[in-house]
């Protein structure tokens, strides 16, 4: 499995915990395996069991960057991207730029060309304000 298969594993794994957020991880990883979403990797696992379990950090630092806008207004797609990028960010040491193109592809296959502007501005000021 490439990484950007695993990123989209994880992605999916984001996107479907938020319709049950109830669940544990292992628990969505479960569901979503025998539904067949997703194919099992341990990185994606990993990864999203890390966001999950610093979920509130990782929305504020969403919300902090967003201009006029609340996560909860947020759609669950781009959440899920937002969510899985700025994880990434924070969590590991993949290079920023390719974080930001493959939330920015991720986002034009699932949510479309103006959710991938958005999931591209909101990422580029995190960068910004986080820049070292």
């Amino acid at each position: 499995m490439t990484r950007h298969e695993a990123r989209e594993q994880a992605f999916l794994l984001l996107f479907d915990k938020s319709f049950h957020p109830e669940l544990s991880v292992p628990e969505t990883i479960e569901l979503a395996a025998e539904g067949g979403i997703i194919t099992l990797n341990e990185a994606s696992a990993a990864l999203v069991t890390r966001i999950c379990s610093d979920l509130e950090q990782i929305d504020a630092q969403i919300e902090s960057n967003l201009q006029g806008w609340k996560v909860s207004r947020i759609s669950r797609v781009s959440l899920a991207l937002l969510r899985l990028a700025v994880g990434e960010l924070l969590f590991t040491d993949t290079p920023q730029g390719v974080v930001v193109n493959e939330a920015v592809l991720l986002s034009k296959a699932y949510a479309g060309e103006e959710e991938s502007a958005f999931i591209n501005g909101t990422l580029r000021n995190y960068l910004r304000r986080n820049a070292e």
